[in-house]
């Protein structure tokens, strides 16, 4: 029957047709059923404890939005079903304490429920996880996503910060505006102001003609500033300007621009020890201060790598034609039992570099995948262990394509990198290979 598959706890669904896939069931002749949907309903040990149905005698399609409203209700059904059988088994003599348990799981359950009803309203795709960490994260963004406050995002490199103001825009009333990413750090400093700000023809040498900057191409939407520590003092002066005033001047014109753009900022550093140094201004970091998200680092989150993992494998497997359909649980202890400097990114890299050299559709860990464990304290050893990650993915994805570079069985195409861009980072990093396709 219907109902006994649901005991391996998904979903299951027959829009159509359902007594021809089960011409025995008695119950589904006498109400003349045509399709079924149920969702099994688990209490906190993932036991499944019941199941939530509809049986219907028309064909019942099910879009994304039905299923996340039926997850809703399913949620519901189980905290009121574990209510129910956790007062059944009362025993007056620790009436008291059963209590006591009994309130905690119907939180717990009602946590479940409105993070399930947090997600099913708002676009949170990218951001993976269900710890503590991330849903206080998750939480943060629902709150100031529909305002117009500026948000600092912090946290260590590879947290995902770019996802987080990704998700406040997303979430936002401006959604349908542009979101502008600048790196600070990427840029000279004597070109941040002119990319930030514009300029006018002739405003220095090389300016052959006016050029619009990133605040006013973010006008009606949303301008995300990373690395925001980065930010030499005279171009802190103008965002100054824009946070207070909503308003610019391009470099080498008077002329006042007004600009309606949200600011969200993201660093790595420590900008109240920056302020101290006389490096960052201390009256940017209030007017930028208004709304802080921290983001967790992966190893403050570990019990999240399982979910992280299959989430990177589904995302990588159309663009590297592998699909691996099991993790050994020794694969996921050796990745909880990692330190990880690098934190999500370096996860997906080493996720992507196993599943390269995976055999078949079991993921595998080869000895050195992992980086060995570093001694920790030393300033750089962070910014040196990102470096040799990065190295060995590149030269493990060169093996995998045996030196090709470019073309679609390139390393380039696996990379999702342009060939050029990686043949300068391969220089960069002094990796060479016995032989390159153009």
């Amino acid at each position: 029957t219907p109902c006994k598959q649901i005991l391996s706890g998904e979903i299951q669904h027959y829009p159509d047709d359902i007594q021809r896939t089960f011409p025995a069931n008695s119950l589904l002749r006498d109400l003349d059923a045509r399709s079924y949907l149920a969702i099994p309903l688990t209490d906190e040990t993932g036991t499944v404890v019941g199941h939530l149905a509809v049986i219907d005698d028309m064909p019942l399609e099910a879009d994304e939005r039905e299923l996340s409203i039926f997850h809703i209700f399913a949620a519901r059904a189980t905290a009121e079903l574990i209510r129910r059988q956790a007062v059944r088994q009362l025993d007056d003599s620790r009436q008291r304490e059963d209590r006591l348990r009994i309130e905690r799981r119907r939180m717990e359950a009602e946590v479940a429920f409105l993070r399930e009803e947090l997600r099913s309203r708002s676009d949170f795709s990218e951001i993976v996880g269900e710890s503590d960490g991330i849903w206080k994260v998750l939480r943060s963004i629902d709150m100031v996503a529909p305002t117009d406050s500026t948000v600092l995002i912090l946290g260590e490199t590879g947290t995902g910060k770019e996802l987080v103001a990704r998700a406040i825009h997303t979430n936002s009333k401006r959604h349908n505006g542009p979101f502008v990413r600048v790196n600070c750090a990427a840029l000279p400093e004597a070109l941040l102001e002119s990319e930030l700000f514009g300029h006018e023809h002739g405003a220095f040498t090389g300016a052959i003609r006016q050029r619009t900057g990133r605040f006013e191409l973010a006008d009606g939407g949303t301008i995300f500033l990373d690395e925001i520590g980065e930010m030499p003092l005279p171009a802190q002066s103008r965002l100054l300007r824009i946070l207070q005033e909503q308003e610019l001047e391009r470099v080498g014109s008077s002329q006042t621009i007004r600009v309606d753009t949200r600011v969200l900022a993201a660093t790595n550093r420590n900008l109240l020890d920056m302020v101290d140094d006389g490096t960052f201004r201390e009256d940017l970091y209030y007017r930028l201060n208004v709304f802080p998200i921290q983001v967790p680092a992966l190893r403050e989150r570990k019990e999240d790598i399982p979910t992280l993992v299959r989430f990177f494998l589904k995302k990588l497997a159309e663009r590297l034609g592998r699909k691996i359909e099991s993790v050994p649980s020794d694969v996921i202890a050796a990745l909880q039992d990692y330190n990880w400097p690098g934190n999500v990114r370096e996860l997906e890299n080493i996720v992507e570099r196993a599943m390269i050299l995976s055999p078949d559709d079991t993921l595998l860990l080869p000895s050195g995948v992992i980086p060995a464990r570093r001694q920790r304290g030393v300033k750089n050893s962070v910014l040196r262990s990102l470096a040799d990650v990065e190295t060995e993915h590149i030269r493990a994805v060169l093996d995998h394509t045996k030196g090709t570079i470019a073309g679609p069985q390139g390393a380039a195409r696996i990379l999702d990198m342009n060939p050029n861009t990686l043949r300068s980072r391969m220089e960069k990093l002094g990796i060479t290979v016995e032989r390159t396709n153009a």
